[in-house]
Formats: C-alpha cells, sequence, structure tokens
C-alpha cells in the first residue's frame, strides 16, 4: 500500500526549477486578467530557476511544501519591510499550484510561516494581498487577519489596490 507523505520544510538550491514552476503556475491562476499580460510575463521571467537558486543561497526564509514528493508550494517570509506596520515580521508570499488549493495546505504552510516567523523573533506579523485576489483576501479572513492598511501596487499603467492583513503577537 502507498504511503501519502505531506512535509513542509526550508527550500534548498535542488528546489529551484520546482519553486520557479510552482511560481508561474500559481501566478498565472490568481493574477491572469487581473495583471496586465505583458507585466505578468515579465514577472514570471525573471522568477526563472536562477532566481530562485540566488533567493536560496542568499538566506531567503523560503519554507516548500511537498505532497507525495512534488513541491505544490512555497513561503517565503521575512522581517517587515512596511514601516507604517506596527509588526515585527512579514510574509512576502504564499503561494500554491492551483490543483492543491482548497484542500488545507496552505493552511499548513501558514501556519508553519507564522511558527518560524515567532522562532526569529517576529512575534506579529502581516500580509498583502491584491483587492480583486478574493481567493487570498477570503483565505487571509477566514485565519484572521485584521485588516490594517490598504497601499497600492502599480503594474504597467494599472494601478490595483493591495490590503495588508495582520496578525499581533500571542
Amino acid at each position: 500500500m502507498p504511503t501519502i507523505t505531506t512535509a513542509i520544510r526550508f527550500a534548498e538550491v535542488r528546489d529551484a526549477a520546482a519553486l520557479a514552476n510552482v511560481h508561474e503556475s500559481a501566478w498565472r491562476g490568481a493574477y491572469a486578467g487581473l495583471i496586465p499580460h505583458g507585466c505578468l510575463n515579465s514577472i514570471l521571467q525573471r522568477r526563472q530557476s536562477g532566481w530562485w537558486q540566488r533567493a536560496v543561497q542568499g538566506g531567503a526564509g523560503i519554507l516548500v511544501v511537498e505532497y507525495c514528493g512534488e513541491t505544490i508550494g512555497y513561503a517565503t517570509m521575512g522581517r517587515n519591510r512596511t514601516e507604517a506596520l506596527a509588526v515585527d515580521g512579514e510574509i512576502y508570499e504564499l503561494y500554491l499550484k492551483p490543483s492543491h488549493q482548497g484542500v488545507g495546505f496552505g493552511r499548513r504552510l501558514f501556519a508553519a510561516s507564522r511558527k518560524l516567523l515567532r522562532e526569529r523573533s517576529f512575534e506579529s506579523h502581516a500580509v498583502w494581498a491584491l483587492a480583486d485576489n478574493s481567493l487570498a483576501t477570503g483565505f487571509y479572513e477566514r485565519l484572521g487577519g485584521e485588516v490594517i492598511a490598504e497601499g497600492e501596487e502599480r503594474f504597467a499603467d494599472k494601478a490595483l489596490r493591495k490590503i495588508a492583513y495582520a496578525w499581533p503577537a500571542k
């Protein structure tokens, strides 16, 4: 009888191609029709395997989630980058392949990201999501995120509203 396994672990250089694949799949699923086509393609082109290799080698906080040996998602995190937000840490990205969304992997990856942030003395944290990305905003709201700020992200000539969700220190 086969064993079905799920693991969340730190990314390694050998994960670079899989991370690029998850990034492209997740971003096309989340942002096609929202971010202008040319901008989306440009972002995806920059975040190929070499970019991920450099990120891992540079010590970026990257967790991967594997299901049955396949990398199906990742999260990046670290120090809060927005001085105006009264939080210590930030989850920069949390993405899953669309085929693996809605079945609990995101919740597990989010919990592991929060744990890692706390271990690094980032007791409170935030995450940004594009307001028109209802899957992301709904996800963070269901996880108890409190809206603490709004901003704007520009993609060529298109401005998109973004929302910051926060989780206070426990």
